[in-house]
């Protein structure tokens, strides 16, 4: 249940604020977590009484503050800027209102099924925001999370715009599509984005508004990803990546990752597996494979680190 309340206009106070209800007890953080890209994101902000986070909404910028879950399991939040009220409308599936868990049984797995009871407050976000999720997932393309993180928060810096409201200093609203259209190549390159991955960015910006009223109609979330993949540069992992983020697609597994198939590998069976292990491994869990794999995540497992670290390459001029 969510009560929205409009807001009398006064230095600092909201526009537009709310109460989540969740019927079951949501886990912010499990919940959020996967927004932020990185520690300096410029987007997103966690301090000990929850989150902040910023949105390019349809009606305008806004900034985002949700609380962490009072004692009744109500869920505190409230929003500035033009595209306030959007973004308080989409607090409940931000948190997960729409994500059924109920057909996902890990009994016969004692760490899938300890997991799950563990993060019982674990739920997959749907923003609502695909072009923001689909950016950061292509700068992440075939690089470390380290270089990725640091061109975004750079990127962010130099082209974002000021979070509206009391917002923590230094928070960003991601460019509108014709601002991130009109970076030239040199920044692109000197915020450490390679050429390939900024002409993707550029491809999907130029059919940005087609591509996502597309995956809104697809009559499933594969077609939608099938509607993402027919940008050159765009395949199967930074749909996954995109799909998770922004449609909370329960199935989406991101193949192609360095490291998830690994993980996965080594928490069910004990030892790494490739990606076609993987998803011989998830197939028992068709429909579910994301969730399943957020609870592997979620599990403390530790997980074995083998051969030399990747070398960070450098893509900037000096």
């Amino acid at each position: 249940m969510t009560t929205a309340t409009p807001v009398a206009a006064s230095a600092g106070a909201p526009v537009a604020k709310t109460v989540y209800s969740p019927a079951e007890p949501v886990d912010i953080r499990a919940t959020l977590g996967v927004l932020g890209r990185g520690p300096h994101d410029p987007t997103t902000r966690w301090d000990d009484r929850g989150m902040w986070r910023t949105f390019r909404t349809p009606e305008g910028p806004a900034t985002l503050r949700i609380l962490n879950p009072g004692a009744s399991g109500a869920v505190e939040a409230a929003a500035w800027g033009p595209g306030a009220d959007w973004a308080i409308s989409a607090v409940p599936a931000m948190l997960g209102c729409d994500d059924d868990w109920t057909g996902l049984d890990v009994r016969s797995t004692p760490l899938l099924h300890e997991s799950r009871r563990r993060n019982a407050g674990l739920r997959l976000t749907r923003t609502g925001r695909m072009i923001e999720a689909l950016i950061p997932a292509v700068i992440e393309q075939r690089v470390t999370s380290l270089e990725a993180y640091r061109s975004w928060a750079r990127l962010l810096r130099w082209y974002g715009e000021p979070a509206p409201g009391p917002a923590p200093e230094g928070m960003r609203v991601v460019p509108t599509v014709e601002q991130w259209r009109g970076i030239p190549s040199w920044e692109w390159h000197r915020a450490g984005v390679d050429p390939g991955r900024a002409r993707t960015v550029l491809s999907a910006m130029a059919v940005a508004g087609s591509l996502e009223r597309a995956a809104d109609a697809a009559a499933t979330l594969v077609e939608a990803a099938m509607k993402l993949r027919t940008v050159t540069g765009i395949g199967v992992w930074t749909a996954a990546e995109t799909l998770q983020r922004s449609h909370g697609d329960p199935d989406a597994v991101s193949v192609g990752d360095y490291h998830l198939a690994h993980y996965v590998g080594e928490a069910l069976i004990g030892q790494r597996v490739d990606d076609d292990g993987m998803l011989e491994l998830l197939e028992p869990w068709t429909g579910h494979r994301q969730r399943v794999i957020r609870l592997v995540l979620a599990s403390g497992h530790r997980f074995e680190r083998h051969g030399p670290r990747i070398t960070l390459q450098e893509h900037r001029w000096h």
